[in-house]
């Protein structure tokens, strides 16, 4: 095996695909990811594996799809004997840096860290994150503010994120030693509330945004859980200008992220490493940002604003022979497989993904037909209901909609999957009426064809599909085998 990359995984918490210029936002500012687009790949048909943040994270990280072994909550982590890719490449000779916040591991145990990074970046007590004015930005409890996650303006101040960016690049400009490094940077922007500094806010064009995608009335066709949370959310009476606001301050955070991957990229080519580094730039989710008149996300909604994530690759300059914009489709788990390719780890475990390496070489043509996400949970299933940590719901809460909905002996957050191709979106529900949206005719996933027997052989060919795939990855069988029998009987039994 030839010289090792380092490997930098950059992970936004809730970015959407469009959120980023090169993907044909108008309004977008990301020179850097653009650039990145133009040196690696990005993929316009990304798609995450849950629309939530520690279920997506528990599948990238394993590249096992949430089903395998029931990541599908916020609060149930990657235990020590499941497969997380950080711990692979520490115990393969890799230092690996990362920081404490990563919705991954469990952090009920003490060192829960050690065993899967090198260095573990903790805030310094004396050097906190500056805290934002005591506001009253909510507005009252029964404004049509309280619940939008709107903050807007707020003034310029030392965050978490900037901390944690400064800590990677720290490590990177002082790293001696001869093993290779990875890094994996979570960070908190673009996810709400929807707040930013200058020079970040004003640099959006508000006249440049797109159209904002407007439900249809009643949302019809829509699961219950959207129904529901629009009317708790409250927006019904925004304009235009609001919404657009709200949105031009996501982009806003979507620049700053953009400008703390310049930093990375920056101190790469400083130390004369960046050609013998992969890049990994992607998001866990995305966000509603207004789309559908809701705000936020929800564990089991799959519309292309929550799932479709920026994916951007940008390999060692030797392997690097496709790059700008791909449309092929892949999943988050394809990242797995492809970091573990790069980093030649021996196979520790059965995944799913695929490795995107002969394909950014140009020696492989085509990539996956459909991609998968699924969410929620069954009827009974009390553990995991995400309530914030009470039986009833805070209304002072900010996610106290989805949480009040989750906490209801009502059944809004039903398990539900998702099979996408190109062309067609279908989505089974355990407890409410499927959906099936016809890509080329409705991108805005506005009309559910579910009913419509024009797409009958449409429908049933994605049921099967559906069928095969949880078939093919229902379960793992470990790679290490058992002994069935001590080797004293066994010499018993064999007459011996």
């Amino acid at each position: 095996m030839g010289k090792r990359p380092n490997i930098i995984i950059l992970n936004p918490d809730q970015m959407r695909a469009d959120s980023m210029g090169h993907m044909g936002n108008l309004a977008s500012i990301t020179p850097n990811l653009d650039k990145l687009a133009k040196e690696g790949i990005s993929f316009s048909n990304a798609f995450c594996q849950n629309p939530v943040c520690t279920p997506s994270r528990c599948s990238f990280m394993s590249g096992w799809y949430p089903h395998v072994a029931g990541h599908r909550t916020m609060t149930h982590m990657m235990q020590s004997h499941e497969p997380v890719l950080l711990k692979y490449l520490k115990d393969n000779g890799y230092q690996v840096w990362m920081n404490q916040r990563n919705d991954l591991l469990p952090a009920q145990h003490g060192d829960y860290y050690k065993d899967y990074c090198t260095s573990f970046f903790r805030i310094d007590q004396d050097h906190l994150p500056e805290s934002l004015p005591d506001d009253n930005w909510r507005g009252e409890e029964d404004g049509d503010n309280y619940y939008s996650f709107y903050r807007g303006l707020i003034p310029k101040r030392k965050d978490l994120d900037k901390i944690w960016t400064d800590g990677a690049v720290n490590f990177i400009e002082n790293y001696k030693e001869d093993q290779p490094f990875c890094i994996f940077l979570p960070w908190m922007n673009p996810h709400p509330e929807y707040q930013v500094e200058e020079p970040y806010f004003s640099m959006i064009d508000r006249k440049k945004l797109p159209k904002r995608i407007k439900p249809k009335e009643n949302h019809k066709g829509k699961p219950r859980i959207i129904r529901e949370l629009a009317k708790l959310q409250g927006l019904q009476n925004w304009n235009e200008d609001r919404f657009n606001e709200l949105r031009a301050v996501y982009l806003g955070m979507c620049s700053k992220v953009d400008h703390m991957t310049g930093m990375i990229m920056e101190v790469l080519k400083k130390r004369g490493i960046y050609d013998n580094t992969a890049i990994f730039f992607f998001s866990d989710h995305g966000d509603y940002t207004g789309d559908y008149g809701l705000v936020e996300k929800t564990q089991n909604c799959f519309e292309d604003c929550l799932v479709n994530v920026p994916f951007l690759v940008k390999l060692p300059k030797e392997h690097q022979n496709r790059t700008g914009i791909s449309e092929d489709l892949v999943e988050l788990i394809d990242f797995y497989a492809t970091a573990e390719e790069l980093a030649g780890l021996p196979k520790t475990h059965t995944h799913f993904g695929e490795s995107l390496v002969s394909y950014i070489k140009g020696e492989r043509k085509k990539l996956r037909d459909q991609v998968f996400c699924e969410g929620g949970f069954r009827k009974g299933e009390e553990h995991c209901k995400e309530t914030g940590g009470q039986k009833v719901p805070s209304p002072k809460g900010l996610y106290y909609p989805r949480q009040y909905l989750q906490a209801s002996d009502e059944m809004y957050n039903g398990k539900a999957i998702m099979c996408r191709t190109k062309k067609y979106k279908y989505i089974r529900r355990l407890y409410e009426e499927d959906e099936l949206y016809d890509l080329v005719k409705d991108p805005k996933e506005l009309q559910n064809e579910i009913d419509n027997p024009e797409y009958k052989e449409v429908l049933m060919g994605m049921k099967e599909d559906l069928l095969t795939h949880y078939q093919d990855t229902c379960d793992v069988v470990p790679i290490k085998k058992d002994q069935r029998m001590e080797k004293e009987f066994k010499k018993i039994l064999m007459g011996k």
